[in-house]
């Protein structure tokens, strides 16, 4: 299979490979070259694949995003991704980086949703 891993701004990661392994929000899943397709929301995670080249797995810190599985293709776009690193950094990664993405997310809905309010209130008087 070719693992293909997108990011906004430019192609991450490209390789063949003999499986992958990732989290979904209903929880963990591995595809094998002849998987049925498939498409899934992925949740902050590790990303975990074995290269065509060498029995080693190897692991990929990513953000949440979607994975395509279509024929012998997998393809993978998400908002951030780390792969030079050690294991226990990238779970640091994961937990740490991309969860406070998360938590500035949601403050910038509130932010967001208090200013609908007050536009709303303000039309109202109108």
């Amino acid at each position: 299979m070719k693992l293909k891993i997108f990011l906004p701004t430019r192609i991450f990661l490209e390789t063949e490979v003999t499986s992958v392994t990732a989290t979904a929000l209903n929880g963990s899943f591995g595809l094998r070259p002849n998987h049925i397709d498939f498409v899934s929301v992925l949740t902050p995670g590790l990303l975990v694949y074995r290269a065509t080249d060498d029995s080693e797995e190897r692991f990929v810190a990513i953000d949440r995003g979607v994975l395509i599985k279509q024929g012998h293709e997998v393809r993978v776009s998400v908002r951030g991704a780390i792969s030079d690193a050690p294991l226990e950094e990238l779970l640091d990664v994961v937990e740490e980086r991309f969860a406070e993405l998360d938590e500035q997310e949601r403050q910038v809905q509130t932010a967001v949703a208090r200013l609908e309010a007050d536009f709303l209130r303000r039309f109202m008087q109108i």
